[in-house]
């Protein structure tokens, strides 16, 4: 190689599922079949009104220009009606919503305009690996907060108010949690508002599985008192839409944050396309029996993911949201990324080890919900074959 890699990627690991991904190709070329219960990407199509809405722009010949980075006003003005009608929350989409190409997109946008080298970044431990990614890249200090198992994951304030917190600029809170499924939580989200705000932090919440729990949990940050000088949220439509691979989410919160982030947006990006805008419009208006349908699907399949954890002597915690089933392992002393190993290569079934999202994530697996129902039978049938408890223990 001529030219020498940037320092910035020797700090960077590479993400965990690129390398389990490629593993999981070999095995097949060898001719195994493997169910991946490891990613979550969503399998169900998105509403008929949304691909409608794609398919009739995308072939009209004046929609393939350049956008705008702030988006078209009518896909703002959804953004603003969703979050009016599912949180009862009042944003101007002129000025407190910014589209994104993805929220994992937002995530390097908001450390990019409010963090400077050599500022610190709390990230939670357990909690989503990109956190740390974005903030080691960009030159950030990475301190990691622990969660409490034993309060329902949310942060462990005795631990925080012994950290030294100076040189703080931005804290990352995800509720409702991957990978834990701990739900949203009035009480926990108006603490989070009062420490960030106390600390004079700017307080982040990743908030893409709130359509994934129980509907009376429909929460954002955005709606506690005195979130506006002191939080952004990020939206994804990923998962709350099935559209996670065309990329679209959004930031809001106070004008002054929001003018911020797309500062940097305006910098790096040339807008989403028209058609795709068109298509998250009509998905942002779906009627509440399509969310409805949706819970009531994930609710089918996590029953048979609880089962397949179980089956491998994990313990689930019961009322976990979002797309993932958490479990503990019986055995603490056993490693779980040697108990996922053993599980795919005994079994043929792909299980994410709690490891890699921190070291919280000691002793436990973490199973997708996003395959059919045939699919995770056929995973529980494997399971109970090839596996015996505790987890990882072949029989």
């Amino acid at each position: 190689m001529i030219v020498p890699l940037a320092t910035r990627l020797g700090i960077v690991e590479e993400y965990y599922f690129a390398a389990k991904l490629r593993q999981i190709r070999e095995m097949e070329s060898a001719g195994n079949r493997i169910i991946n219960l490891g990613i979550g990407s969503p399998d169900l199509p998105p509403s008929q009104s949304t691909i409608d809405s794609l398919v009739a722009s995308a072939a009209d010949g004046r929609h393939y220009r350049y956008q705008p980075y702030k988006g078209i006003p009518e896909l703002r003005a959804a953004m603003a009606g969703y979050m009016q009608q599912h949180f009862t929350c009042s944003l101007d989409p002129a000025t407190e919503i910014l589209p994104l190409p993805g929220s994992k997109q937002g995530m390097l946008y908001v450390t990019l305009a409010f963090v400077n080298p050599g500022d610190a970044v709390l990230v939670p431990d357990p909690g989503y690996p990109t956190y740390t990614g974005v903030a080691r890249m960009t030159g950030a200090n990475v301190l990691s907060y622990p969660l409490d198992p034993a309060n329902g994951w949310a942060p462990n304030w005795s631990a925080l108010a012994h950290m030294d917190l100076r040189g703080v600029k931005l804290m990352w809170a995800n509720y409702p949690h991957m990978p834990t499924g701990a739900p949203a939580r009035e009480p926990l989200l108006n603490d989070l508002v009062q420490f960030a705000r106390k600390h004079r932090i700017l307080l982040c919440h990743d908030n893409p599985y709130s359509q994934l729990g129980r509907s009376d949990e429909l929460l954002s940050i955005l709606t506690c008192s005195g979130a506006t000088e002191a939080a952004i949220e990020l939206q994804s439509m990923s998962k709350s839409h099935n559209l996670s691979g065309w990329r679209i989410g959004w930031a809001a919160g106070a004008a002054e944050y929001i003018e911020a982030i797309g500062r940097v947006a305006s910098n790096v990006e040339s807008g989403m396309s028209l058609s795709l805008q068109h298509a998250a419009t009509a998905a942002l208006k779906s009627d509440p029996s399509w969310y409805r349908e949706l819970r009531a699907e994930y609710n089918s399949r996590r029953a048979l993911g609880e089962r397949i954890l179980e089956v491998l002597g994990c313990t689930v915690s019961p009322g976990q949201a979002g797309m993932f089933v958490w479990g503990r392992i019986a055995d603490a002393r056993q490693h779980a990324e040697t108990v996922a190993d053993k599980i795919l290569e005994q079994a043929h079934v792909f299980l994410v080890p709690g490891t890699v999202f921190g070291n919280g994530g000691a002793g436990y697996l973490r199973l997708s919900l996003c395959s059919p129902v045939p699919v995770l039978e056929e995973a529980l049938s494997l399971m109970q074959k090839h596996v015996s408890t505790p987890a990882g223990r072949a029989s």
